[in-house]
């Protein structure tokens, strides 16, 4: 089994919190090569980092900006991505048929650890749920 971190799990990894030390103590007693993330979840990320950044009213804003989009950065350089190929577009299309009611970027990303075989893990359960046949669970101990 491999295991996909959804946005809010990765931006957990960010912060120092009860719920972020209960996610790496779990992500520790996985091998390293089983966990990943989605082309998806990165584009979510960096789109909301680079408007932070275009936001910034203040000299105090935009350090604070460029310090986060750093940290979001580094995050990334270890964790592998599962890409949105052709297996994925497919699963994508299916689900979109089906009118699987949850939003576009979180079914591109489901749609990606179904072509996986992956779990996602996320505290956003309740739309994950909605996908059939995927399995999604919260590490984070909320």
């Amino acid at each position: 089994m491999i295991y996909v971190l959804d946005t809010d799990h990765l931006s957990l990894l960010e912060w120092d919190s009860a719920d972020s030390i209960t996610l790496q103590m779990r992500l520790e007693r996985i091998p390293q090569e089983r966990i990943f993330t989605t082309v998806v979840n990165y584009e979510e990320q960096m789109r909301g980092w680079l408007e932070r950044a275009a936001r910034a009213d203040t000299r105090e804003r935009l350090l604070s900006a460029y310090s986060r989009l750093e940290l979001h950065i580094k995050t990334f350089e270890g964790i592998p991505l599962l890409s949105f190929d052709t297996g994925a577009a497919d699963i994508f299309e299916q689900l979109q048929r089906a009118k699987v009611r949850v939003g576009t970027m979180d079914l591109k990303i489901a749609a990606i650890a179904l072509a996986n075989e992956a779990t996602v893990l996320t505290r956003n359960l309740a739309h994950f749920g909605k996908v059939p046949e995927l399995l999604a669970e919260d590490w984070s101990g909320t």
